[in-house]
């Protein structure tokens, strides 16, 4: 029974195999053949297993068919005096309850009815786990299809990604991290900002911009956004005191508006790849005022996902490639 089983499964995946290549071959006109199809050749797979189990067990399909779950008896001795008298009787296998110490009678033909329930029970798990593997084929890959379309932006502007903790702080990690690499660092031009004696006190005791250095680009943050609440007050919908200190003390995620306050506090212009391949450019507003060199210093790279990463939404720096 076991060889039969396994050779079921067997049949099972390939069927699976050439369904899943019919479907993925078969366009819109063609689709309501393909899909009608693949069910009569799951139907017709079916029917030749049940039929190889029925034999197997010296049943035929009608009486496998018949069976009950709940009925795990063999037949009573009048059943079997109810078998042709003029068919020879033969030998039924040893089982519970048909030892070789038993009456002649009970070696006469009888279902064994726990046998076609266990096989039953293995041709629904079968045709179960072929389900399931034709539902997971169908399935989009957002993560694989997203990773990919990605990695050919990269190849194509020329980047290399620098891998940031998903922690909530990754758009401002980020941006630290190439902050202190272009030699801009944490702290902005004061012609830009007034920046809170907390902030400045957040930025003196920064350890490491690589490790810590979100801490400082979310006070920086916050300040510009509270300095400047008529240009972002619009957009929110809670106080901006409230939304301020979450950007400073908590680890919520950044989003458009933080990504502008950034650009601005920071004179940096912000590249940022998208998910499908897009490039969103967010600019500080003041280009003109500096040279071609001091302009290529001033770009800060970011690679923004969507399904890559466990928590949702994610940020990871991009350098150019040397």
């Amino acid at each position: 029974m076991e060889e039969l089983l396994s050779k079921h499964r067997k049949e099972q995946k390939d069927l699976q195999g050439r369904i899943t290549q019919k479907k993925k071959s078969s366009t819109k006109k063609t689709r309501k053949g393909v899909n009608d199809e693949c069910e009569r050749l799951q139907r017709d797979l079916s029917e030749k297993q049940q039929a190889e189990i029925a034999q197997l067990n010296g049943d035929s399909v009608e009486e496998l068919g018949d069976l009950s779950l709940e009925d795990d008896q063999p037949a009573d001795d009048k059943d079997s005096q109810q078998d042709n008298p003029t068919e020879e009787p033969k030998e039924a296998e040893p089982t519970a309850e048909s030892t070789p110490e038993s009456s002649p009678a009970s070696h006469a033909k009888k279902p064994n009815r726990q046998k076609a329930r266990l096989a039953r029970r293995a041709a629904e798990q079968a045709a179960q786990s072929a389900a399931a593997a034709e539902e997971a084929a169908t399935q989009t890959n957002y993560r694989g299809d997203e990773q990919e379309v990605m990695d050919a932006a990269f190849k194509k502007l020329g980047l290399k990604e620098v891998e940031v903790t998903p922690d909530g702080h990754c758009l401002y990690s980020a941006v630290a991290k190439q902050l202190d690499e272009s030699g801009l660092g944490l702290r902005p031009d004061p012609s830009r900002i007034v920046l809170q004696p907390t902030t400045q006190s957040r930025i003196d005791t920064v350890i490491s911009p690589q490790h810590d250095g979100y801490r400082a680009v979310r006070a920086v943050t916050a300040d510009f956004i509270m300095e400047h609440k008529e240009d972002f007050e619009a957009f929110m919908e809670e106080p901006i005191e409230v939304y301020t200190r979450k950007i400073k003390l908590t680890a919520e995620w950044g989003g458009q508006l933080e990504l502008q306050a950034i650009a601005r506090a920071y004179g940096v212009e912000i590249n940022i790849v998208q998910k499908d391949g897009r490039m969103e450019k967010i600019e500080s507003g003041e280009s003109d005022s500096f040279d071609e060199e001091e302009k290529r210093k001033r770009v800060i790279w970011l690679a923004y996902y969507r399904h890559t990463y466990g928590l949702g939404e994610h940020y990871n720096a991009l350098v150019k490639k040397a």
